[in-house]
């Protein structure tokens, strides 16, 4: 029965993991998950040493899913208040557009919104509007990258996650005597 409750656990991690592409904290999801495994399976025992690199990935997928949005930016010639921009528009599209296409609209909203708020931005500030689109450009292909990343180690955290669950299952198995 261990074995079937594994299996579960990790078409629920992957699962949640597809809650990234929504635009939802999926990689705390997971963490949380991880640590609800190690609570529920005392046997395990599972210290600092497993869970500093999920609370690391998880922290970086945050980070990187916005730096590589500012980078993007800068690379591409915007200025702090296109970012600024950017990053508005790209927490205001998530938002606004999470309703559509089944949720899917949320990861749209925010690629198309870092992309318009860092244009209107960089046009409100006096930019000509070639260098404000080869900004927004920039602040769009950053996100995206963002997103990429970020889905990346949540991944990663679901293989760290489902190799601890299945010791669990082949400890319960072999008490069995099987």
């Amino acid at each position: 029965m261990e074995y079937v409750w594994s299996i579960l656990y990790i078409l629920l991690l992957l699962g949640v993991l597809s809650l990234n592409v929504l635009g939802l904290p999926a990689n705390w999801v997971i963490l949380a998950l991880a640590w609800l495994w190690d609570f529920t399976h005392p046997s395990l025992n599972l210290g600092w040493g497993y869970y500093a690199p999920l609370i690391a990935m998880a922290v970086l997928g945050e980070a990187l899913e916005f730096g590589a949005q500012f980078y993007g930016a800068k690379k591409y010639g915007g200025t702090n208040k296109g970012n600024l921009g950017a990053f508005i528009g790209a927490i205001a599209g998530a938002i606004f557009f999470a309703p559509f296409l089944f949720g899917f609209g949320a990861l749209l909203g925010a690629v198309g919104g870092a992309y318009v708020g860092c244009y209107v931005f960089e046009r409100m500030h006096g930019r000509p509007s070639p260098e404000a689109w080869h900004a927004a450009r920039g602040a769009m292909w950053g996100r995206v990258l963002g997103f990429v990343v970020k889905i990346g180690l949540g991944g990663a955290m679901v293989g760290l996650a489902a190799r601890a669950a299945w010791p669990a299952a082949k400890q319960a198995v072999a008490a069995l005597g099987f």
